[in-house]
């Protein structure tokens, strides 16, 4: 089975992406750190014992990293909003649940921020599959997980929606990657995730 490990909002700047959570759930993400590999770097907000929200922004401070960043960070504008772009799921055998899925969601890969280290499937071009609304995977070493080590601010995932065009598709890749999480599938248009978050001030949806 896999299970849900964090939910990612992108943003031009981690200020920005801060801001924009702040705004929506009235908690402000703690500081997370660097990903060399990527040139990128984080924020973290706690949504239960193993799951949290990660803010992601391109690292100004951090050499160009060679390659394509991950969650299509290098086609944000300077002045883009923040959006919930991305989900990342834990996998016990990372490398056959991504053989096991209906979408290629890339090659896995190593990757590190600070003294964590993991396994992680990133596509080549950056890109997000599934027209950005299907998950990564994620592996963590033997540490606790992130999210232990975060203030609680009160706040839990309760739903994941995924809005997409094409529901069978979507129920295929659900079933493929044998996720024992809440993740519905929603009818849209254009593809989008919806995180339906618990706060102290009530239920609220975090999306684009």
């Amino acid at each position: 089975m896999s299970r849900i490990d964090h939910i990612t909002v992108t943003a031009p700047t981690l200020a920005a992406g801060a801001a924009f959570v702040f705004n929506t759930l009235g908690a402000t993400p703690q500081p997370g750190g660097e990903h060399p590999r990527m040139g990128t770097h984080n924020l973290l907000l706690r949504l239960g014992d193993a799951l949290f929200l990660e803010v992601i922004a391109p690292n100004p401070e951090a050499p160009a990293p060679g390659r394509p960043r991950w969650f299509a960070l290098d086609d944000l504008a300077t002045d883009a909003q923040p959006a919930l772009r991305t989900w990342v799921l834990s996998a016990g055998d990372i490398h056959s649940t991504a053989a096991a899925s209906t979408e290629d969601l890339g090659l896995v890969e190593p990757m590190s921020r600070g003294q964590r280290n993991w396994l992680i499937t990133i596509p080549a071009d950056g890109s997000i599959a599934l027209d950005g609304v299907a998950p990564a995977l994620i592996k963590w070493d033997d540490h606790p997980h992130p999210a232990a080590g975060l203030t609680d601010q009160g706040l839990s995932l309760a739903k994941l929606e995924i809005c997409h065009p094409d529901p069978q598709r979507v129920s295929a890749l659900l079933t493929s990657l044998a996720l024992s999480d809440v993740v519905e599938y929603r009818p849209g248009d254009q593809p989008r995730l919806v995180a339906h978050i618990n706060t102290p001030q009530g239920m609220k949806e975090l999306s684009i």
